[in-house]
């Protein structure tokens, strides 16, 4: 019995979270094939399809100018597809190409000279890191932020920092030179040092010393699957020190730029210790645990914290999308950039086999984060 209530808790749980996983999913990708669209109109290519969603049309209506803007019954994604394309993955159809008149030719996508397809590709991710910005940017400047110094309160024993000789009092003022501004900056590059050793430069009796520790490595469980973490073994002080601090329009401006480049770095730092074997690829997640976060940060934080993980998932698909995987718009960068060194575009032929390499790659990651997602849903059935 209580497997039974578990399970229907937890199916519960994820068919009360599926509207805010579709309200975020839906506002990031349409910001992203905006970006396609709106370049790809400036340039002057003609647009047969906006779509949000794959599979059967649900419903949709088409503009003055011949595009047919609609939503798909399969909201996992979506596409422009602009004249002259085989599919929404802009493809090229040679045999399409060859049958267009001059006037249609002038409109398509693969003839346009290939800095314009460069944009037009580009613009997507783009769109997605000037969201994420945007989000960061804004919930800085109207809600302002609360930020707590980076003393020392009280060092945990047997920890990193009693080892390294952390003491109650001290201020963290920066780490291997880089500033730390608040609490949260240093715990952010502790958190993401773990096994590594960081140089500490402490105010501490009127005076500047420099604490060489190395933050030990800890294992937390979140809906996205396990994180290995750092942990020095200080506490933040009081929270009666904190002070919210309201910024001006050009601070949240750099701060919201700050926030995205940080997610990046974050994302860098995964990957390459994923490949150096330090990083376990059980982190990788998908619709399901995105819908899972999407669902318990609608509840916990609000209007917020969905906000914040918008911009979040804006920065991580924008990054995404721009790694070099045919079928991606990195994929077709690189093929741009193939064109631009020899002259003239990879044969069809060539084409053809990076995209089905492409398509292949991309299906396995689905079915490998779908895995994962799989995997911590039992977890989380199991601690029920």
């Amino acid at each position: 019995m209580d497997f039974l209530n578990a399970m229907g808790g937890t199916a519960g749980g994820f068919f009360g979270a599926l509207i805010p996983f579709l309200f975020v999913l839906t506002v990031v990708v349409f910001v992203h094939e905006m970006g396609h669209f709106l370049v790809g109109r400036w340039c002057g290519v003609g647009v047969h399809a906006f779509s949000i969603g794959f599979g059967p049309e649900l419903f949709g209506f088409n503009d003055r100018r011949g595009t047919r803007w609609k939503l798909c019954a399969i909201p996992l994604g979506g596409y422009v597809k602009f004249h002259g394309d085989a599919n929404g993955a802009s493809v090229p159809a040679p045999e399409i190409i060859a049958q267009m008149t001059p006037q249609e030719r002038a409109i398509s996508f693969p003839t346009q000279p290939v800095a314009k397809r460069a944009a037009i590709v580009a613009a997507g991710p783009v769109a997605n890191f000037i969201l994420a910005i945007a989000l960061f940017a804004g919930a800085i400047w109207f809600g302002g932020r609360y930020e707590l110094p980076a003393r020392v309160s009280a060092v945990e024993a047997n920890s990193a920092a009693a080892q390294a000789g952390f003491k109650p009092g001290d201020l963290i003022t920066a780490i291997d030179g880089t500033p730390v501004g608040d609490f949260n900056a240093m715990y952010r590059i502790v958190t993401g040092s773990a096994g590594t050793s960081l140089a500490f430069t402490v105010e501490r009796d009127d005076r500047n010393i420099v604490i060489n520790a190395t933050p030990a490595t800890i294992e937390e469980r979140t809906p996205f699957g396990r994180h290995r973490i750092g942990r020095l073994g200080i506490r933040s002080p009081n929270g009666t020190e904190a002070k919210l601090v309201h910024y001006d329009l050009a601070d949240s401006l750099k701060l919201g730029v700050s926030e995205t480049y940080f997610v990046v770095e974050r994302t860098f730092t995964y990957l390459g210790k994923l490949v150096t074997g330090r990083e376990s690829a059980d982190q990788l997640s998908g619709p399901i645990g995105i819908a899972r976060v999407s669902g318990e940060v609608a509840k916990t934080g609000g209007v917020g914290g969905l906000v914040g993980l918008i911009a979040l998932l804006s920065v991580s698909i924008g990054l995404l999308n721009l790694f070099p995987v045919p079928l991606l718009d990195g994929g077709h960068l690189l093929f741009y950039a193939f064109e631009v060194v020899r002259g003239r575009p990879l044969s069809e032929r060539a084409q053809e086999v990076g995209f089905r390499i492409g398509l292949a790659l991309v299906l396995m990651l689905m079915l490998f984060a779908a895995w994962n997602d799989i995997l911590n849903l039992g977890a989380s059935l199991k601690n029920t």
